[in-house]
């Protein structure tokens, strides 16, 4: 048994991470500030011995004695990020400094979530590790693209200078269930507008690409990250690399609902990615063979099931029940 902390534990992959480690007999501590989180997603937790839910925001230091730490905690979707851009490059400096630091102090490893958007609009496709990236640094996605690179420098100069036992991995679009009904990433809106028979809203003509990752895959390749040798740091690509153009998930979320929603489309948002997709063969040969097992028609029908059932909880209802 292990004693690991989880920030952003509360959250959509946070709460998976959460479940997966007290299932294996580990001793977890959850912090989270509910801004993006929510006691639902952990509550079946509660009730065990192994694991204590603590609300304290990452911005301000939190002294724990851990064997590991799971640093996810950051608002990810770009609905919430401008919302508050400044709280959210706060929360990726000064949170991922603190966690840092708490490592530091008591040798702790700790793995750091980044993500895709470090590679910005990118110009190689699919994207490596090696890749620097495209990003605005002045645009309205800066403070989340900007924020997680600079948590990497963050990580990789505590590890140089202090030796600090560090993992990086770059999350690529994760959906399932948990997700946030308004969070505003794409699956859940397809989704949950296909389900209340809403128009499905496609921004930009819909050729845009995307690769998409059930959220268990993600928390499989997350442990096994951790796992590797002291010496190996990343970043390591966490994605699917199996690629959806936008038009091609909206019919796709039609097709699994059974839904008459109607397909619009409104002007692409400021500095969003054309293209995205993963280049995992580094991934395959650091992390034991790792690579998603679980299709997009699977996941969806997943996913589709927990909105389905959310929805019906609250009152709405779904135009296919399920």
């Amino acid at each position: 048994m292990e004693r690991i902390l989880v920030t952003g534990g509360a959250g959509f992959i946070g709460s998976h991470l959460c479940e997966r480690l007290v299932m294996e007999g580990n001793d977890v501590i959850c912090v989270d500030n509910y801004f993006t989180g929510s006691k639902d997603n952990i509550r079946h937790l509660l009730g065990s011995d192994r694991f204590e839910a603590v609300r304290h925001d990452v911005t301000t230091p939190y002294y724990a004695e851990v064997d590991k730490v799971y640093n996810l905690a950051c608002p990810a979707s770009p609905v919430y990020y401008q919302y508050n851009p400044i709280k959210t490059l706060k929360t990726s400096i000064y949170g991922t400094l603190n966690m840092l630091g708490l490592a530091k102090r008591v040798h702790a490893k700790i793995l750091h979530t980044s993500t895709s958007e470090v590679y910005g609009d990118p110009t190689i496709h699919p994207q490596p590790e090696s890749y620097w990236g495209n990003v605005n640094p002045i645009g309205i996605r800066s403070c989340y693209d900007e924020g997680k690179r600079a948590a990497e420098t963050l990580c990789m100069d505590y590890h140089r200078q202090h030796g600090i036992r560090v993992k990086i991995i770059r999350i690529f679009n994760t959906y399932g269930p948990r997700m946030d009904k308004h969070d505003g990433r794409v699956v859940s809106n397809f989704i949950v507008q296909a389900l209340t028979g809403h128009d499905i809203t496609i921004y930009g003509d819909g050729s845009q690409t995307r690769s998409f990752q059930y959220v268990d895959d993600l928390i499989e390749g997350m442990m096994r990250m951790m796992d590797t040798p002291d010496d190996f740091s990343g970043p390591v690509n966490i994605g699917n690399p199996g690629e959806f153009s936008m038009l091609e998930l909206a019919h796709e979320v039609l097709r699994l609902t059974g839904s008459r929603s109607k397909i619009v489309f409104a002007p692409l948002p400021q500095d969003d990615p054309k293209q995205r997709k993963p280049d995992i063969s580094l991934a395959y040969e650091k992390l034991g063979g790792w690579q998603p097992t679980i299709r997009l028609e699977e996941g969806l029908k997943k996913t589709i099931a927990y909105f389905d059932e959310l929805l019906s909880k609250g009152g709405v209802r779904a135009t296919n029940p399920m």
